[in-house]
């Protein structure tokens, strides 16, 4: 009676040890999960980087390949290397945010990237495989977009990157399937009400866009601190070292949302951001397939549905971008 006594006590204990490591495992993370895509740092950056001077050639950054009425099929751009490289890979791979809240960023529940951004990415890999989840995500900076896309590590970069002449010259773009403008936001008890009241004030951009230079145009004795990202942005904000940040309407609503004492500055954005989706500026045939495809989104709601659940509760109302075709 002893041995078996001995043995089921050492049973029990055995159990009990077991069933302590899975808990541990729980608690600690060590349970199997999500490999999660990891968000880049967001320290200031030390150097200000300004975006070069436009081609002087440029009459309109906004316009793009003409896709003629084409439908978005494989079969109908089959002239298209890049197009038939990513069939035979069986995935899209997209420069994105992962902490853009709205166009792109991390849901905390479920793990995955999600954003107005995200549905047009979504939409493309649709265009090519028929099935929407046929993709891979890339998180990139903002000053990552036109290397990544030189270099070729990613197909196509949807960030929130604003069709510009001088980008043109570096890369391709479709038409655009957003129009967004530069704001402030800046805390609602700092005094700040206007444009103009930044100047000798600390603001925040990220390096690599057009909104340093956009400001400062407008108001040259604002002393810009670029960070890496809008996270970092927001951090500096936060902590007091920063006034005020600047970027497009859509990236501050976001930033508003997450910081109850912060807003956007009322008022007329003071730029036209047009957002398109970049190409290597070789996968031309490809920006025409990606054409024909903001095309049909535009006709058949889709467009509409995602901006409805993305940015109008934030932005108010808004239809379709019309597309400018000729280049």
């Amino acid at each position: 009676m002893n041995a078996l006594t001995d043995r089921r006590s050492g049973l029990r204990r055995s159990g009990l040890l077991a069933t302590g490591l899975v808990l541990l495992a729980l608690v600690f993370g060590c349970a199997p999960q999500y490999a999660p895509t990891p968000l880049p740092q967001a320290p200031p950056s030390t150097t200000l980087q300004r975006i070069p001077p436009a081609a002087q050639d440029c009459d309109d950054a906004t316009t793009s390949y003409d896709p003629a009425d084409r439908a978005p099929t494989v079969e109908e751009f089959a002239s298209s290397p890049r197009l038939q490289q990513i069939r035979e890979r069986g995935r899209l791979i997209a420069g994105v945010s992962g902490d853009t809240y709205l166009l792109g960023a991390r849901n905390p529940a479920t793990g995955a990237i999600e954003g107005f951004d995200i549905d047009m990415v979504k939409a493309i890999a649709k265009a090519i495989f028929g099935d929407e989840t046929k993709y891979q995500l890339r998180v990139i900076t903002a000053a990552d977009r036109i290397p990544v896309l030189q270099e070729r590590d990613v197909d196509i970069v949807v960030r929130a990157m604003t069709m510009t002449c001088d980008r043109w010259e570096e890369v391709a773009f479709s038409g655009v399937y957003y129009n967004a403008g530069q704001k402030v936001l800046a805390k609602q008890a700092s005094g700040i009400t206007s444009v103009p009241e930044l100047a000798d004030r600390t603001v925040c951009a990220p390096n690599g866009t057009s909104s340093i230079d956009n400001l400062l145009r407008r108001v040259p004795d604002a002393r810009l601190v670029p960070a890496d990202n809008h996270t970092g942005c927001l951090r500096l904000f936060q902590s007091g070292v920063v006034d005020a940040i600047t970027g497009d309407d859509t990236v501050l609503a976001g930033l508003a949302a997450q910081d109850p004492y912060a807003s956007v500055l009322p008022g007329e954005a003071f730029s036209a951001e047009p957002y398109g989706i970049a190409v290597n500026s070789e996968d031309v045939e490809f920006a025409t397939f990606i054409n024909a495809r903001l095309d049909q989104m535009r006709g058949n709601g889709e467009w509409q549905a995602s901006y409805d659940r993305w940015l109008a509760p934030t932005l108010g109302k808004a239809t379709p971008p019309t597309a400018e075709y000729g280049r």
